[in-house]
């Protein structure tokens, strides 16, 4: 078991190695997209810190295609892992008297 958990750990930091933004990996004539955004928000938290060690890496990909990537990006950074919810609703027996 413990050795699963060690096989998984490093296959999640190759999967996070090899799509950090900033990395070289986009060109101008192929720029990073709307899912790319995505990807880079959800991995951006581990970025930030990655980014101490190595001062090529950027948590933000600056060959990207605008709009589109920055919308991905920002949701992804809102939303996290969970959902990204556009209303609220008020919890059951949650009511607080004064």
């Amino acid at each position: 078991m413990r050795k699963r958990s060690w096989l998984l750990l490093v296959g999640l930091g190759l999967l996070l190695a090899a799509c950090a933004p900033g990395s070289d990996n986009f060109a101008p004539n192929d720029r990073a997209n709307f899912f790319h955004g995505v990807w880079h928000g959800w991995i951006a938290p581990f970025t930030l810190v990655w980014e101490i060690f190595d001062s090529d890496i950027r948590v933000y990909e600056p060959n990207n295609t605008g709009w589109w990537y920055d919308f991905g990006f920002y949701m992804a950074v809102i939303s996290g892992f969970g959902s990204l919810a556009l209303s609220r609703r008020k919890r059951r027996g949650a009511h607080r008297t004064r």
